[in-house]
């Protein structure tokens, strides 16, 4: 499987970005997937996340309430709308793949299948 990351960019603190994360090599329904995000200098933090049957999410506390993820089975494409942008959301955002599990995770190691990641900045 193959993550490719997309939708990244350049936007004023307040402003919106809907990032994508196309699947290729097979189906997106046998994945829960994530996003995770890198700041220069700092470890790898998880964002969101949401479980192959779509009846779970769980967000960081940072983000809650700002952002949301969705999943697109039929187009195989995981997204992650972010609204109300903040200069501290700024970094690369990296979307994920775990295998088809009950336990939805927020952390870096059970995924093990990753995408290139995607520049955002927040900046005024």
């Amino acid at each position: 499987v193959q993550l490719q990351a997309s939708g990244g960019g350049s936007v004023q603190p307040g402003g919106s970005l809907r990032l994508s994360c196309a699947v290729s090599g097979s189906s997106i329904s046998r994945y829960n997937m994530a996003w995770f995000r890198q700041a220069p200098g700092k470890e790898r933090e998880f964002v969101a996340a949401v479980r192959w049957s779509s009846d779970i999410e769980r967000y960081a506390d940072s983000v809650k309430g700002r952002v949301t993820i969705s999943r697109d089975n039929a187009k195989n494409t995981v997204y992650l709308q972010m609204n109300s942008l903040k200069p501290e959301d700024t970094a690369v955002y990296y979307c994920a793949a775990d295998a088809k599990k009950l336990m939805l995770f927020t952390t870096v190691a059970p995924y093990s299948t990753w995408g290139q990641g995607t520049q955002v900045t927040v900046s005024s």
